[in-house]
């Protein structure tokens, strides 16, 4: 197979973002956690980190923004380095076909979620970090360090505001993570689960802090710059196969047809992706259409792909 020509990510990306301006603040802010509510629609920013280490960017791509499920990963990731393959005996690895949110499978699937990327699967990996870390704050801690570490940014924090108003706000998360322990798949105690949920989904990041962070899956597993090994190879192959399919809540399908990269959405607006080999991307538009994904990020992403003629397909 013949190398992909050297991409000039600086134009590409100058282009989506004139392309995509008309767009910018279409769809709704998330309003069930309060403080997300108060964020202003018309931001938009995009940046990639190349395996060499270099930033392109456009637009506001270096304000910290709330990553909510995109965390998802990363917890998924740091579980799996802790507990490799035992990690699918509790959570699994099919599209959910449901809201992000949704308790309806949980019933007829005795209490284990269908994947890591919706509430439910991030409450048991939550789980694992917590026994890992037994201490108090201690699985919060460990993903901080860990995203600093991938991110190469000793000030990565959460931003407590946001963590507040979503554990005020976090009744079905609570049901839910109540639920999964009735049947025996939540060994910690409830309230230490979601107080640690929902600090992870409120760590503040920027669309270049994260397309580096996620540079090590487009490496396969090793951290470019430091080349240390987060994963072996066939481990990023599946977290990448995992968030093609399963990472865009229940709009996976027509995002991987779309956009055809592995990626994973937050609904702060953010969406990361991964072209394999090359590089790590984030785009950040807080404004998301139905199914929790940022309307002007997911049409960004799709004329990435399409201007610049890569995917992974």
């Amino acid at each position: 197979m013949a190398a992909n020509p050297v991409m000039d990510y600086q134009t590409l990306l100058d282009r989506v973002h004139a392309a995509v301006k008309p767009l910018i603040g279409a769809g709704k802010v998330a309003s069930y956690i309060p403080e997300l509510a108060k964020v202003s629609p018309d931001h938009f920013g995009i940046a990639i980190v190349d395996l060499q280490g270099n930033v392109y960017q456009a637009g506001d791509a270096e304000i910290p923004f709330s990553i909510q499920s995109i965390s998802k990963l990363f917890g998924l990731t740091l579980a799996f380095h802790l507990e490799g393959d035992s990690v699918w005996s509790r959570v699994g690895r099919e599209p959910s076909g449901t809201p992000f949110n949704s308790l309806v499978q949980l019933e007829q699937e005795r209490g284990k979620p269908r994947n890591p990327f919706i509430n439910a699967g991030a409450l048991v990996i939550t789980d694992m970090l917590l026994t890992h870390h037994a201490a108090r704050g201690g699985a919060e801690n460990a993903m901080i360090r860990f995203i600093r570490t991938l991110s190469d940014k000793a000030d990565v924090g959460y931003d407590r505001a946001v963590a507040e108003s979503e554990r005020l706000t976090s009744h079905r998360n609570a049901a839910m993570a109540n639920f999964m322990k009735s049947f025996g798949n939540l060994n910690n105690d409830v309230n230490d689960v979601i107080e640690a949920y929902c600090r992870n989904c409120a760590i503040a990041m920027s669309c270049v802090d994260l397309a580096r962070a996620v540079t090590f899956l487009a490496n396969q597993g090793a951290v470019p710059w430091s080349n240390e090994k987060i994963l072996d190879a066939n481990a990023a192959k599946r977290i990448n196969a995992l968030m093609l399919t399963c990472g865009t809540y229940d709009a996976a399908g027509d995002f991987a047809f779309r956009v055809g990269l592995p990626a994973k959405s937050g609904v702060g607006g953010g969406i990361v992706a991964v072209m394999p080999g090359e590089c790590g991307i984030c785009v950040w538009s807080p404004a998301l259409e139905a199914s929790g994904n940022s309307y002007a990020g997911s049409v960004a992403l799709e004329m990435l792909t399409s201007m610049s003629g890569r995917s992974i397909f």
